[in-house]
């Protein structure tokens, strides 16, 4: 059996001579229009624009002698699908988040295991959903688990000893470490929710556990999107006690709180990314109701008070729908679009 030490270094030769690649200079121009997509009109992106071609060299430089700018991050709070509190790197750093990871993601992905989904290209919400679905109609049992305020725990040392194990260029760990300490929740922990370095390094942090569902564990089914993971078995006993071991790997290796147990049988309805598993078909969560319900009036009294043009709404109406598709809710998306246009 593999022991868990072997299971979170994962034998492979780590990476170096990184750097120079991540700072040429055609990297940093696409780390740019990859950082500006859908930002245009902002201040700080027309400003870093007229002077791009100094930023991008005094960017290279940073890169190159491995220190980096880092901090002045803009906070605000959002409420849509639950509060979270948001941090937003200045222009300039969103531009090295991406520099980096257009050249270090290869070396993120290849620890990653086929049960993982969240910020992975060619994966991301339905394509969990429909891999869990497919789990959920085989195994009878399921345990929810997910992670006490993930991104405010991940602990710094534990995040920095996982990089190191990929990383063997100084200068890229050295910027990596000035990343990690500019931000914190509480001593030592924490990463923002908000910087593509979070997400990547969020998703990595647990891909440990992964290894150890699959591969100490041998669980039949097992999915994780960033910090949701659900266990399934065909017999309950096995799959509590395999969850007490998941947890006590994650508690004591990766140093995390997990929230209590969800465990059922499939026919009761897993809740999973605001929907909820049955073995023949996938509903609504409620709290996925009372979103759409909400937005959808939201939206069409935008239209009527003439704040949104037709092409406008349609976006933001097609975007919101396209949830609801992969559920059966044609009859409720139906009566809640009616019901909103008939409102005075």
């Amino acid at each position: 059996m593999l022991d868990t030490l072997s299971i979170c270094r994962r034998a492979m030769k780590r990476q170096g001579h990184l750097i120079e690649a991540i700072a040429e200079r055609s990297n940093l121009e696409m780390a740019y229009y990859k950082a500006r997509k859908g930002k245009l009109c902002k201040a700080s992106v027309w400003a870093f624009s007229q002077n791009l071609e100094e930023n991008l060299r005094a960017l290279q430089r940073q890169l190159l002698s491995g220190e980096v700018e880092v901090g002045g991050y803009h906070f605000f709070t959002i409420y849509d699908p639950k509060k979270r509190q948001i941090c937003a790197a200045p222009f300039a750093q969103r531009v090295l988040h991406h520099a980096l990871m257009n050249v270090c993601h290869p070396y993120f992905e290849r620890v990653q295991t086929a049960d993982s989904y969240a910020s992975r290209i060619g994966r991301g919400t339905h394509a969990a959903l429909q891999k869990a679905n497919e789990h959920h109609r085989r195994c009878r049992w399921f345990l929810k688990l997910d992670v006490r305020k993930y991104f405010d725990s991940i602990h710094h040392g534990v995040l920095r000893r996982q990089l190191c194990r990929m990383f063997k260029d100084a200068r890229l760990l050295r910027i990596f470490d000035q990343i990690i300490d500019s931000y914190c929740v509480t001593s030592g922990r924490g990463v923002p929710i908000g910087n593509l370095t979070s997400q990547y390094f969020a998703n990595h942090y647990l891909s440990a556990a992964d290894h150890f569902a699959r591969e100490v564990l041998r669980l039949p089914a097992y999915i994780r999107y960033m910090d949701d993971m659900v266990l399934w078995h065909t017999d309950k006993t096995a799959l509590l006690e395999a969850g007490y071991r998941y947890r006590d790997f994650v508690e004591h290796r990766l140093h995390l709180t997990l929230k209590p147990f969800c465990l059922n049988e499939h026919t009761r309805g897993l809740p999973f990314l605001g929907y909820l598993l049955y073995p023949n078909r996938i509903r609504l969560a409620s709290k996925s109701r009372k979103r759409f319900i909400y937005k959808t009036r939201e939206y069409v009294l935008r239209l009527d008070k003439g704040e949104w043009t037709q092409k406008t709404y349609q976006r933001h109406a097609e975007a919101l729908t396209a949830f609801t598709l992969h559920a059966d809710a044609k009859a409720f998306r139906r009566k809640v679009i009616q019901q909103a246009e008939r409102l005075p």
